[in-house]
């Protein structure tokens, strides 16, 4: 369900992420979830995607005349001459990168609904089966693949395609009130109710598996002075599971500031002067909370299996979820190394509520 998968899911699966991620989600259950993507791009959970950006270098300090004329032929970004006649260093503007974010969040979920049940031709109520759900808790993976440009010096556009999987793992009760129903649903009532009176359809471990491709477009718009910088992250990703109708939307929005080291080459392994961003944020993630999908689809514990295969003979079955983050935001803490001009690797962790962790190597042109 998708709500059992978000629900057992939520980007993003990810998580952004979802996502990530990266959340991803689902999120996971992420969806969502969805993904943290980097400095000078995004991030996705996932299900699952963040960033954090190069920042321009002020008038106070000097770009080398040879460092400053690679950078004059380059269409991009607009108003990049000015930027540079100024004294700001400004990155090469293209690039494209490969990331991996791992999100894990717990989820409120409201409601699972089943529509579509009969016994042969005699149609089951959808309220016969009453799903409680005590406690989710959803992880998602998501691999991403991102390509960027800075079309202004204090703006980078990037799109993103990658692949989110993962489960959730629910705490879930099935009961029923047969003074609601009459005739068949009564008798279908009856036979839930005695069985959650057994402990039978009580706490079961309702795992749920899910995997998809992930897809999305963004933008950082980031400034600095002398060595401090502040960037605001924000995108806009789909992820279609497997196991849902359609795809999960998510939109992530994360603000960051931090400071910039410059570190000392090791000329033994001729590795030039580098570049060394440390930084602090939140993230925020917006995913959608309704789910629906086939109940063909999921992989339910044994004994609520058992029933389905009585109140689904025809396979037409249909669950539909309902569900929300338990917390939209949480912190970030990460860093980024400028290895050289053309090549950086960076990692972020989130915590508080939904913990992520984040890590791609970029290279730029």
């Amino acid at each position: 369900m998708k709500s059992i998968t978000r629900l057992l899911f939520l980007s993003a699966t990810m998580a952004s992420t979802i996502a990530h991620a990266q959340t991803l989600l689902p999120a996971e259950d992420q969806a969502t979830q969805a993904l943290i993507d980097k400095a000078d791009s995004p991030l996705l959970l996932a299900g699952d995607i963040s960033s954090e950006s190069h920042t321009a270098t002020p008038a106070s300090t000097p770009v080398p005349p040879r460092q400053a004329a690679e950078q004059e032929h380059s269409l991009l970004p607009f108003w990049g001459d000015e930027a540079r006649a100024r004294g700001y260093d400004l990155p090469e503007p293209y690039g494209v990168g490969v990331s991996y974010m791992n999100i894990r969040q717990n989820i409120d979920v409201k409601s699972i609904d089943f529509t579509g049940l009969s016994f042969g031709k005699l149609p089951i109520s959808s309220d016969v089966f009453n799903i409680g759900v005590a406690k989710t808790r959803q992880r998602s993976e998501t691999k991403t693949m991102k390509l960027d440009a800075w079309i202004f010096p204090f703006m980078n556009v990037y799109g993103i395609l990658g692949h989110t999987n993962g489960s959730s793992l629910s705490k879930i009760s099935v009961d029923s009130n047969p003074a609601n129903f009459s005739g068949f649903d009564k008798l279908i009532a009856n036979t839930v109710h005695g069985m959650n009176k057994k402990g039978t359809l009580q706490n079961l471990d309702f795992k749920l598996h899910f995997k998809g491709t992930t897809y999305g477009a963004g933008t950082t718009l980031v400034g600095g002075y002398n060595n401090w910088f502040g960037l605001l992250d924000m995108n806009y990703t789909q992820t279609h599971f497997d196991i849902l109708d359609g795809s999960i939307d998510a939109f992530t929005l994360s603000p960051r500031v931090g400071y910039r080291f410059t570190t000392p080459g090791w000329s033994r392994i001729h590795l030039p002067d580098g570049q060394l961003s440390v930084w602090v944020g939140s993230m925020y993630q917006d995913v959608q909370q309704e789910f629906k999908g086939s109940l063909s689809d999921l992989g339910m514990p044994p004994e609520l299996a058992n029933l389905m295969k009585i109140a689904n003979q025809k396979g037409e079955g249909r669950f539909d979820v309902k569900q929300h983050l338990t917390s939209p935001w949480n912190i970030l803490a990460g860093m980024r190394y400028d290895v050289t001009r053309n090549f950086s690797l960076t990692t972020e962790w989130g915590f508080q509520k939904r913990n992520s962790f984040f890590a791609s190597g970029e290279f730029r042109f």
